[in-house]
């Protein structure tokens, strides 16, 4: 069984999206054995400056290198990365684990200001939900979702259409 780690950024608040988030985790357990490791966002002034925004997106990038497994492949969710269809990413998913889990994808979600260009920089791939932009905790939800979507496809189940 695929072993998958999702690291983020910031703690669900609003019941709703808590609840969405907890529904994908519960369907994914069939498919993989998912950790998912929440971070504190670093706090900051009401109007931070740039410098004291990517000193807090340097300390979180620090937290979030603590977290990271062995053997892991890092990928980074940030505005810059590629798209991909869900046919992709469950191609790569099942290329990374290459029948016998050796190497375990870590998708990173950074906080409301994003990850540091260094995280982003170490990671061997940055994905972009779209060229939209969505708040954190979505982004969470909508990684799960693809995740379960990508294990489906891999499964040749229906869900995916």
């Amino acid at each position: 069984m695929q072993r998958i780690t999702l690291l983020c950024v910031g703690k669900l608040k609003e019941k709703f999206y808590a609840e969405a988030a907890a529904e994908y985790v519960k369907r994914l357990g069939r498919y993989c054995k998912l950790d998912l490791v929440e971070l504190p966002e670093e706090r900051l002034p009401e109007n931070p400056s740039p410098t004291q925004i990517d000193a807090a997106l340097a300390r979180e990038a620090e937290a979030l290198r603590r977290k990271l497994p062995p053997a892991s492949r890092l990928v980074a969710l940030c505005v810059e990365g590629r798209l991909c269809s869900s046919e992709e990413l469950a191609r790569s998913m099942a290329a990374w684990s290459g029948g016998g889990g050796e190497t375990r994808p870590v998708f990173l979600i950074g906080g409301s200001f994003g990850l540091h260009a260094s995280i982003k920089a170490q990671a061997a791939d940055r994905l972009s939900m779209s060229p939209m932009t969505f708040p954190h905790h979505l982004a969470r939800v909508m990684l799960l979702e693809q995740l379960y979507r990508a294990c489906q496809i891999n499964a040749g189940t229906k869900y995916h259409k």
